[in-house]
């Protein structure tokens, strides 16, 4: 198997090194204070000796410990001794006990269920979209998105997808139902209401900025006897009329316009569910549009410059698409903060499809643990493993130094009792 070199974090490695130096240094220095006290009390009695006795079991404790932390690693003072250099020997095998663990204790349904849902996401998310400049954040990522998926998707793409699937399965299928199932849908939900907004406000910009067009049009269709005078006045009447008409529309959501036409499209969705003369027409209408001779083509050029359309409005820094989507996400986010229900199903949702990824690929995924290790050369990899865990190690020599002397103490207090 090819072995690749652990990639190390220097700065942080060099602090971890420096740490693991002090640590050996001091536990080195408690084995030299005990074997200088274990000299210096040999063969005394009284104090000195249970002094002594002390120093030669913390001599031994260290050493011991110094063994055992060691062999973890390396094999100590070089030699070859059986089951030492464990983690270098050993490192595929623990690589899969890691790997089992994890799987085992970590990547469970109910673990990872009640971790998703103690996160509470939603409300998270909901919070961080209602900062304005994380709404236009937000916004600003939608629409990069967006205008990125339209760009890479081509005209012959659309083509083809339209003449392979969607004509096919738009002669089978019942068109009646379908639309005013949605179109019930879309008026229920008022998600309409954006695209009423936004054909209004085109409809009054295109008004101001095109005064002589619309004049050019009631001009063609005045009578042929009526002054030109006469014509001028009424034209521009009808001008002002119209910019104001659309003015509160555009600025009044109750108008009597706008009900209307929600009334209108609430009859026509139940025309098309329940009426049979009206979903007979739809059908019919169906039926003639898709054997037209140039539906495709015609298709196809409305979508290329819907496509364009979209991406220029969305290119638009102040564009009223723009604003209506930061509207749309800021108004979803004051939705999810106050309705606690929402919030519950949607960390529901997050829940479902987490453990559904979980049960899918959770075994491929702890198999990264495994495969990985087993890539890293054994002696680097105990370097590395050392270099986190070395310095906390150390402290098991230095409480064997500490507690194998209050251990020699005490047996020689006990064989002094024993003695008498």
């Amino acid at each position: 198997m090819t072995t690749v070199t652990v990639v190390t974090d220097t700065s942080g490695d060099e602090q971890r090194r420096r740490g693991l130096r002090q640590m050996r240094l001091v536990a080195l220095a408690l084995l030299v204070l005990a074997a200088v006290v274990y000299v210096l009390t040999l063969g005394k009695d009284g104090v000195w000796g249970f002094v002594n006795a002390g120093a030669e079991a913390s001599m031994v404790g260290a050493m011991a410990d110094w063994f055992a932390v060691t062999a973890l690693f390396r094999h100590p003072l070089g030699l070859p001794i059986p089951h030492t250099a464990l983690i270098p020997k050993k490192k595929d095998t623990l690589a899969r006990s890691l790997q089992d663990f994890m799987g085992d204790n970590f990547l469970r349904e109910d673990i990872i269920r009640d971790r998703v849902l103690a996160a509470r996401i939603s409300e998270r998310a909901a919070a961080w979209a209602l900062v304005p400049t994380n709404t236009r954040r937000a916004t600003d990522e939608v629409v990069g998105v967006t205008v990125a998926a339209l760009h890479r998707l081509r005209d012959e793409s659309v083509a083809g997808l339209l003449d392979e699937a969607v004509l096919p399965r738009l002669r089978e299928e019942p068109i009646a139902p379908i639309a005013g199932t949605f179109l019930g849908e879309v008026v229920r939900d008022r998600a309409h209401h954006g695209l009423v907004d936004l054909a209004v406000s085109e409809a009054h910009r295109w008004l101001l900025a095109n005064e002589e067009t619309f004049a050019a049009v009631l001009e063609e269709r005045a009578p042929w006897w009526a002054p030109q005078r006469v014509n001028e006045v009424v034209i521009k009447r009808l001008h002002v009329e119209a910019l104001a008409w659309v003015e509160d529309i555009r600025d009044n959501p109750h108008h009597h316009a706008r009900v209307a036409l929600d009334d209108l499209l609430t009859q026509l969705a139940d025309d098309l569910q329940h009426d049979p003369e009206t979903m007979e027409r739809a059908e019919r209408i169906k039926v003639r549009v898709l054997d037209h001779p140039q539906l495709l083509e015609t298709a196809t050029s409305l979508w290329a410059a819907f496509r364009t359309a979209l991406i220029t409005s969305l290119g638009e820094s102040d564009s009223p698409l723009r604003r209506r989507i930061e509207g749309q996400l800021r108004s979803f986010a004051e939705h999810v903060r106050d309705d606690e229900g929402l919030r519950g199903r949607l960390d529901g949702y997050a829940a479902d499809l987490t453990t559904f990824f979980v049960d899918r690929y959770g075994d491929e995924l702890m198999t990264v643990i495994s495969h990985t290790i087993e890539r890293w050369d054994g002696r680097e990899t105990a370097e590395k493993v050392e270099l986190h865990v070395g310095r906390d190690l150390q402290f098991i020599r230095i409480n064997g130094t500490i507690v194998g002397g209050l251990v020699g103490v005490l047996i020689h207090a006990v064989t002094i009792l024993l003695g008498r």
